[in-house]
């Protein structure tokens, strides 16, 4: 296993707050910005959103939804995006008989 693998591994342990989630995605962004060459101005004139929206989301990791979609498709990561919740996530066995159980349902009901 190399190092970067294991690092990705202990993120998923270590991130334990939204806000630490959000500025770590926030941090991600810029840094995939960057290697694009593009200015804060040029990335919020591609998807259409202020420059002050950007400027937030980087330094608080603070945007909308609507605003991070925007950000993700002008960096080119439509299908990421759209697929965050494609796939059902269990951790235990339980939790995917239940999802199984439950695959075809449109809503959920209280447990009793």
């Amino acid at each position: 296993m190399d190092i970067d693998n294991m690092l990705s591994v202990l993120d998923n342990y270590t991130l334990e707050t939204e806000e630490d989630i959000a500025l770590k995605l926030a941090a991600d962004f810029r840094r995939r910005r960057i290697e694009k060459n593009l200015t804060r101005e040029e990335m919020a004139q591609t998807a259409g959103i202020a420059v002050s929206n950007i400027v937030r989301f980087e330094q608080k990791g603070l945007i909308s939804l609507k605003n991070l979609i925007a950000l993700s498709k002008a960096l080119g990561y439509t299908s990421e995006i759209k697929n965050l919740f494609a796939s059902p996530k269990y951790a235990t066995m339980d939790e995917l008989t239940q999802i199984r159980k439950n695959t075809n349902k449109k809503k959920a009901y209280k447990k009793s």
